[in-house]
């Protein structure tokens, strides 16, 4: 079985290569150390959490003597496909890839250990014929738990340049649901007065990931609540979300679900 979850205390580790495709979550709970991110350096002591979408990029790590750290990742893909369709969590990951930390009072720091234990503990459970399901249900409490804290530091932060407002000009539109239909960057390089180039390097060098990744985020939470209503075939669905023909659609639902859309339905069903 595939190890899509990671648990660790030590600090040296969140640069292994098979984290790549994680989303990484540390928390800092004794001392004090460092690292380097988006070419910037990070300075992290206890009580501090730090989020990572691609680990991989991390790098220049150094730790006191006294530090200590536990972190818990996960596949990136896995996590997103938890969420329901509340878009906090793609606005998050903008403020994060800007700012990785996010510092915690004590209680906070309790909850989210509780949850890193719980994770900790259910890893061990692979034998469980429901095991990923149990993952993923506490993998979205700790989620839930991090934009509660996440949503407090960023209340008072505030980005007026015109990439920032490019970039949650561009998130207002999907948050919309117009990509249910249109899932072309040149249709949003072109509601946004900008050009398909400029549009694409601004989103990847302000977030990290591309534009095609956002749509397709958004997209996925679309085509899940369509395909959750059985009133609905497969042709409506496709054609509904414009698709140009059925076979292209089983192609994108293998590829951002895993399964075809007739083995997702299957898979809703009761065992």
């Amino acid at each position: 079985m595939k190890t899509d979850f990671r648990y660790s205390t030590d600090f040296y580790g969140i640069s292994a290569p098979e984290l790549k495709q994680t989303c990484l979550h540390l928390l800092c709970t004794a001392g004090e150390g460092s690292f380097v991110f988006n070419e910037r350096c990070y300075h992290i002591v206890k009580n501090d959490l730090v989020v990572i979408p691609t680990p991989s990029r991390v790098k220049g790590l150094a730790a006191h003597a006294d530090m200590q750290v536990e972190w818990f990742a996960a596949d990136y893909k896995f996590l997103q496909n938890q969420l329901p369709s509340n878009n906090y969590s793609i606005g998050g990951s903008i403020s994060l890839n800007q700012d990785p930390i996010i510092r915690l009072t004590d209680e906070q720091m309790q909850q989210l250990l509780c949850d890193f234990h719980r994770l900790r503990d259910r890893m061990q459970h692979r034998h469980l014929q429901f095991y990923r399901e149990l993952m993923g249900s506490l993998c979205l409490t700790m989620m839930y738990d991090i934009f509660e804290v996440h949503a407090q530091r960023d209340a008072t932060d505030s980005h007026t340049d015109r990439t920032a407002y490019i970039v949650k000009q561009l998130m207002a539109l999907l948050s919309t649901g117009i990509s249910r239909t249109e899932r072309n960057v040149s249709y949003y390089a072109e509601r946004l007065n900008v050009s398909p180039k400029y549009l694409s390097a601004t989103i990847k060098r302000v977030t990290g990931h591309s534009v095609t990744s956002y749509i397709d985020r958004h997209t996925v939470h679309i085509l899940k609540d369509y395909l959750n209503d059985e009133r609905l075939s497969l042709t409506q669905i496709a054609d509904a979300m414009h698709f140009a023909s059925l076979s292209y659609f089983s192609r994108y639902c293998t590829k951002h679900l895993g399964l075809s859309p007739s083995e997702y339905r299957q898979s809703l069903q009761p065992r």
